[in-house]
């Protein structure tokens, strides 16, 4: 390569798709991920190379056994594609890398609405007015609204198991057990898992943070796991009374993803995301931001 020529294009954020306009994720285990020219391949443990057009993608999601180089990290974050290391078929979520592209504005306004007790209550009540549309919470504490939806998602499991006709003893999971998990559970599990896996990485994105939440606290990341209970009754419970029922009492990873990933193709969330979360927020994005 002749002196002072580069190897890759510089990206700007104008140049940058939406995460509206980007494909949701791809789950790869067991390979290395590094550059090949001016791409990213992925090279499988049976030595299978496969190019990856991160520029299309939401995020990467790592499993077990998979490794990535330098270059390929810089080649992939330069394309505002997200890197998430989850467990084995996104079992459980790891770590998310942080994305470079996003400026502060976001994060700001989320953490003055977050620090003010009736600003972030107000947060809360639009995030559950999304699941009791007809219900008054005006005047309402958050400990009444987790009440409630305590309830609606307990109703939620049973309904599902009487129209899916499947056998339900209540959400168990335990950490490191996963095979002891009935078959709803365990794909109630996964799904869950994927679906933070491109929350996280679609929050990064946008120039807000995960870790800065207004329903959820004291856990890793509450501002995903309040954004993830807008879309799980369909993308993940829904899913799962679903899949025990097509999958006859054989968990079938490869049929949980692919089924997961068409709902979340076919709801298009990346899109409602770019929306939802301005909108959860009480106002506009604070800058058009770019994935």
């Amino acid at each position: 390569m002749p002196i002072g020529q580069r190897l890759f294009v510089k990206v700007t954020r104008d140049s940058l798709p939406q995460v509206k306009d980007k494909y949701p994720f791809l789950y790869l285990e067991r390979g290395r991920l590094e550059i090949d020219g001016s791409s990213v391949k992925w090279i499988d443990s049976e030595a299978n190379v496969v190019p990856l057009p991160v520029a299309t993608l939401n995020a990467l999601l790592l499993g077990p056994g998979s490794t990535i180089t330098h270059d390929a990290v810089k080649t992939v974050t330069a394309a505002n594609c997200a890197v998430c290391w989850v467990g084995e078929d996104c079992l459980l979520f790891y770590a998310a890398g942080f994305l470079p592209t996003a400026d502060t504005r976001n994060l700001k306004a989320q953490l003055s609405l977050s620090t003010n007790p009736q600003t972030s209550v107000e947060v809360a009540r639009r995030m559950f007015s999304r699941r009791f549309p007809d219900a008054d919470l005006c005047g309402k504490t958050l400990k009444e609204m987790m009440g409630m939806e305590g309830h609606r998602v307990r109703s939620l499991y049973q309904n599902k198991a009487e129209e899916y006709q499947v056998g339900w003893k209540g959400r168990k999971f335990t950490p490191g057990k996963f095979e002891f998990g009935d078959i709803t559970n365990q794909v109630m599990t996964a799904s869950n898992a994927a679906l933070y896996g491109i929350l996280c990485s679609a929050v990064h994105s946008m120039g807000y943070s995960p870790q800065i939440g207004f329903i959820h606290s004291g856990s890793p990341l509450p501002f995903v796991y309040d954004l993830a209970d807008l879309y799980k009754e369909y993308l993940c419970i829904d899913l799962a009374f679903a899949l025990t029922r097509d999958m006859a009492g054989h968990y079938d990873k490869h049929k949980v993803s692919s089924t997961f990933r068409e709902r979340v193709i076919e709801m298009n969330l990346l899109a409602r995301l770019a929306e939802d979360i301005p909108e959860m927020l009480g106002g506009k994005l604070a800058r058009r931001s770019r994935k």
